[in-house]
């Protein structure tokens, strides 16, 4: 949370879409959940600061004017577009873990500036979803990534995609500038260093993920004659809840150079 002019108060971040900023009126209506969120939970009160986000490029330092039973209606204090986000998007292509692993993952991809995670169905994924627990999960994963957004400032919420399978995932991959499979039988840290370096800001990313036994050997075959490019992540053997983040965090730092 930030630290706000009056006194030491810390403001909270909220999200909204456009419809609900009028600038000309120097007003936000906040509506839906966060209704009750700001009433009931947090007990906010008249007066009291927050800063909300478009989803995109601005932001608003507001403080909050009325209440009402379906709305809080937020007075405009000023805007500004802060450069918090990546200059490229970063997917992150997840191959889906046991337990409650992918709750972590999205959490702390979504503080490395990931753009939207997609879950994946690989050949040796322990896990297997179908339509209806699929959604669930996605469902409690986006309200997971919401939260992370939140805490780490992000200007937008990235998204959780449906589960693809390896195939689909290959697809929906197609467009970007840049796909990577960190591979434990790739060659040395010095190739993966220069494709790394490489990568030029505003690029699109995709990262490929395998899940606790990794990827089969076709699966890496399929991606690389996709385009994909194999890269190590050094000489230890790196669990699946540790690799996605270990790349976003090299390339979170290599792009906001």
């Amino acid at each position: 949370m930030r630290n706000c002019k009056k006194g030491l108060i810390s403001c909270r971040d909220f999200f909204v879409e456009p419809h609900q900023i009028d600038e000309a009126a120097h007003q936000i209506h906040i509506i839906g959940t966060d209704v009750n969120h700001i009433s009931n939970v947090l007990r906010m009160k008249q007066g009291e600061e927050v800063w909300i986000s478009d989803g995109g490029q601005k932001e608003y330092r507001c403080a909050i004017e009325a209440f009402s039973a379906d709305e809080v209606l937020l007075h405009i204090i000023y805007a500004q577009e802060p450069d918090y986000e990546l200059p490229s998007r970063i997917y992150l292509f997840q191959g889906l873990p046991k337990a409650d692993k992918m709750e972590l993952i999205i959490q702390k991809a979504v503080e490395l500036g990931a753009y939207e995670i997609i879950p994946v169905e690989t050949k040796r994924c322990v896990v297997k979803l179908d339509g209806k627990k699929a959604a669930k999960k996605v469902e409690r994963w986006q309200q997971i990534a919401e939260s992370a957004a939140k805490q780490s400032k992000r200007m937008l919420i990235p998204n959780v995609h449906q589960v693809l399978s390896f195939k689909e995932a290959l697809k929906y991959a197609e467009s970007m500038d840049i796909r990577l499979i960190p591979y434990e039988l790739a060659k040395g840290m010095q190739e993966t260093k220069e494709i790394l370096a490489a990568i030029e800001q505003g690029q699109s990313i995709g990262i490929f993920i395998g899940p606790e036994g990794g990827f089969e050997e076709k699966e890496v075959e399929a991606a690389i004659s996709e385009g994909a490019k194999p890269i190590t992540l050094g000489k230890r053997i790196l669990r699946t809840e540790t690799a996605g983040l270990a790349i976003l965090s090299v390339l979170m730092f290599q792009l906001e150079n």
